[in-house]
């Protein structure tokens, strides 16, 4: 009980961090995880029988319970992890993957649910099997594990290497007539050693089938295995015990104390009693599988806390990224804008605007076709100039995510009128204006005045001169040039008079938008400013979490070395 109020917040905290990291349940990290954390919460002290098939582990286990509890035959047998404990009578208890239990008397039920089928597989629908024993050994808290044997099928290998995590004391069966295999030691080392599982005791069956002499060899073979093996177990207690398990289980069956003496049984399960005392003694020998598992735990948090920060890192290099792209396109977009009011400006000036197009509605007012001149490539060329202002204004919008402010619209002024000088009055003509054609003068007015307005003023001087032919007495010739040059005046005061009130106009609508839309392109840019995001919070609650790991585990070590 002591050893679990120590745990108890070292146990909260890996099975946080198994939340946060989201492992695959799958795999071997989560696994272990989960197995060392139920060990730690469950006080039982489980001792498990390990080795590869036919090796004798239930034989060895059924010796020292002294019945043939477990099932036991000459092909493997064992296809589930049985955990034996104390009970007041003999029972099991199978539970299914659906929840649903089945209890009964003796052990005649493993034949169906713990032994492994025709094709040596295990059955997928069991979750765990219990058997209950009034063996006086496990009344001291004891659990003893039968497991099935390795080195035969990958789904039994990863059953016995999650339980092995969980035993306080792993029995090694070793078959002496092969002594360590090449696998026995590679499983000793991954399976055990590198997972902080050093409480380990080998057990050497099978030596009586060996001559005498072999024995000797064999056994001095073995225990160079066994001292090379460092075990953490109580001063004075052997790790390498002879049990011939087999001869072992008839003599107590039949209850012969002395044959079981030969075989080795009661010298080993003296050592078991001595190492499950010392337990009772609080001396703790779980931590250093614990510490194996929760650094690998640290590590994983590590590993998953630097993949956050890296991921935080690129989103802030990103926001910088997106800072200075907008600030190099707000240059652009206030250089176009500029060039382009400039640019319209330049073409707004009224002396350009007379010299380009004074002459062209001088003449589209004498023809009368001055709508249909300043509907054509006058209008056109303003609504280029507007387009291309407007386009680094809408730029501007869509990339700052600002609302439109408007179309630019240059206004219009209303139609050029004509004042046209009064016509000459009759004079007497001289001799030289005889040389001047009465239709000449007809003619080259209305051609000058054009439309409604130059046929009623060369009606006019039509007139003039047929009066002047009718009359009894010579009049002076009318001074035609001087006429026509002050109705081509009256023209060119009204297409500047148009042109001038068209530039203010422009220039004024031009300066109010142009100060409307510097609101957007001379917008102040700020960097985005890191947000609180859920990655932020992971990244808080990973470190806090390394943390808790590394002091817990301080505590824990200290606790234990005291």
């Amino acid at each position: 009980m002591q050893e679990q109020n120590v745990y108890q917040n070292l146990v909260t905290n890996l099975r946080s961090a198994l939340g946060v990291l989201e492992l695959d349940k799958t795999s071997q990290l989560y696994r272990d995880a989960i197995s060392i954390c139920d060990y730690i919460e469950d006080p039982i002290f489980r001792i498990a029988v390990f080795g590869p098939f036919n090796y004798g582990k239930s034989t060895l286990l059924n010796a020292i319970l002294g019945n043939r509890t477990l099932p036991i035959d000459l092909i493997p047998t064992t296809g589930a992890a049985i955990h034996v404990r104390y009970g007041n009578e003999l029972h099991t208890r199978i539970t299914f993957k659906d929840g649903t239990k089945i209890s009964e008397s003796g052990t005649e039920v493993l034949k169906q649910y713990a032994i492994l089928d025709d094709q040596r597989r295990m059955r997928g629908d069991v979750t765990s099997v219990h058997v209950y024993c009034p063996h006086s050994f496990l009344q001291r808290n004891v659990e003893l594990l039968d497991l099935p044997g390795t080195n035969d099928r990958e789904a039994q290998d990863d059953l016995v290497r999650d339980q092995l995590l969980t035993a306080d004391l792993v029995i090694q069966v070793l078959d002496a007539r092969k002594l360590m295999t090449l696998y026995e030691r590679e499983n000793l080392r991954d399976w055990l050693l590198d997972r902080g599982i050093k409480t380990v005791v080998f057990v050497a069956n099978f030596l009586n089938l060996l001559e005498p002499e072999d024995q000797k060899q064999v056994y001095n073979r073995l225990l160079f295995v066994a001292e090379s093996f460092r075990s953490e177990l109580p001063n004075n207690i052997s790790n390498l015990y002879r049990v011939d398990a087999l001869p072992a289980l008839r003599a107590r069956l039949k209850g012969d104390a002395s044959a079981a003496q030969t075989t080795g049984l009661a010298m080993f399960e003296s050592a078991l009693q001595s190492i499950v005392a010392v337990k009772h003694e609080n001396q703790d020998i779980r931590l250093p599988r614990v510490q194996a598992i929760a650094t690998q735990i640290q590590q994983a948090l590590q590993t998953k806390a630097q993949t956050v920060s890296s991921e935080l890192e690129m989103a802030a290099n990103k926001r910088h990224q997106k800072f200075e792209i907008k600030q190099k396109a707000q240059k652009l977009i206030q250089k176009g804008f500029s060039k382009s009011v400039s640019d319209f400006m330049s073409w707004l000036y009224l002396p350009k605007l007379l010299y380009a197009y004074q002459s062209n509605i001088v003449s589209a007012l004498q023809q009368g076709t001055f709508n249909h001149w300043e509907g054509g490539g006058f209008k056109q060329a303003i609504a280029e100039h507007e387009q291309s202002i407007m386009k680094w204004v809408h730029q501007a919008c869509e990339f700052f995510d600002c609302p439109q402010p408007g179309e630019l619209s240059i206004p219009f002024p209303s139609q050029p009128q004509v004042i046209l000088p009064e016509p000459p009055g009759p004079s007497t003509p001289s001799k030289s204006s005889t040389d001047v054609p009465p239709i000449a003068l007809t003619s080259s007015v209305g051609w000058i005045l054009g439309g409604p307005v130059g046929a009623v003023v060369a009606g006019g001087a039509s007139y003039l001169l047929n009066k002047l032919n009718q009359d009894s007495e010579p009049q002076k010739p009318i001074s035609s040039n001087a006429y026509l040059e002050e109705v081509q005046e009256a023209y060119n005061r009204a297409a500047k008079d148009y042109l001038t009130r068209f530039s203010n106009q422009a220039f004024s609508t031009l300066d109010d938008y142009q100060k409307l839309a510097e609101k957007i392109t001379n917008l102040q840019i700020t960097e985005e400013p890191s947000k609180q995001t859920t990655q932020h919070y992971q990244l808080q609650l990973l470190q806090t979490l390394q943390d808790n790991l590394t002091h817990e585990l301080d505590l824990v070590s200290t606790k234990f070395s005291l």
